[in-house]
């Protein structure tokens, strides 16, 4: 009976974030938000389907709309950022990961729900997302972008980095963020990087490589993400519900 439970929130981990859940005053209380959020990490955790929620969450429609809810008003993303206010900024890495889109999350018809509105994109490896990530010198996630799986690292990076405030950081990257544009950025932000040039740069920078080694723990937060297969295959349909996964496996990551 335990085993099936080893997904949900602990006395003290509830205590942490219960008092960020808003509610509003008007009509029924609601179901317990406690229940709603371990069903939530249950679906995050297996993969499964609404559908297949335990009887022990109550109906599973009460649970998607509790999420839609709480994906709406940003619910999920205050408790994300809650939980990093106090990262360590000194060193930020930057990196991104592919994950699959499965068959029914290509389902939506029209131009508002076409594929590039909903970040899915065409490559050798077939229908993809790509998550890209920022982890701070604890390896603990502080900023996700969703792209197409088709998008390259380089054209986005300035846009994920301008979301944070990275005076006085060291931004360490792969060479793929070697770019003038990239590197411009970071410096007019007051900020440093670790970035090794590529083997054909013409004029090639100084990398310190010993600090460069903690950008594994980038990586290793990619692992960590893709223990919940909810977020290891993209199964849904609109991004911002694909988002709101990676927000409640962050969660449960942060919380440990």
């Amino acid at each position: 009976k335990m085993a099936n439970r080893r997904y949900e929130l602990t006395d003290e981990q509830w205590e942490r974030i219960k008092n960020m859940i808003q509610h509003s005053r008007m009509g029924r209380p609601p179901k317990d938000d406690r229940l709603m959020l371990n069903a939530m990490f249950w679906l995050a955790r297996s993969g499964a389907g609404w559908e297949d929620l335990p009887e022990r969450y109550g109906p599973w429609k009460t649970v998607y709309s509790r999420f839609c809810k709480w994906r709406d008003d940003g619910t999920l993303l205050r408790i994300f950022k809650a939980l990093n206010e106090d990262a360590d900024m000194e060193n930020l890495s930057l990196d991104s990961t592919i994950v699959k889109a499965h068959p029914q999350a290509l389902e939506l018809k029209g131009a508002v729900n076409s594929e590039v509105h909903q970040f899915i994109g065409t490559s050798r490896g077939g229908k993809s997302t790509k998550i890209h990530a920022v982890v701070d010198g604890l390896g603990n996630p502080i900023y996700f972008q969703l792209t197409g799986g088709n998008i390259h690292d380089a054209t986005v990076a300035v846009e994920v980095l301008s979301h944070l405030n990275i005076s006085d950081s060291t931004i360490l990257a792969d060479k793929a963020y070697g770019t003038n544009e990239i590197l411009d950025y970071i410096q007019q932000q007051d900020g440093d990087y670790a970035i090794p040039p590529k083997s054909n740069t013409r004029n090639p920078w100084r990398c310190d490589w010993t600090l460069y080694k903690e950008r594994h723990l980038v990586e290793c937060f990619f692992l960590k993400l893709k223990q919940f297969r909810r977020v290891a295959t993209r199964y849904d349909k609109l991004a911002s519900s694909f988002l709101a996964f990676v927000y409640l496996a962050s969660i449960a990551i942060l919380l440990k």
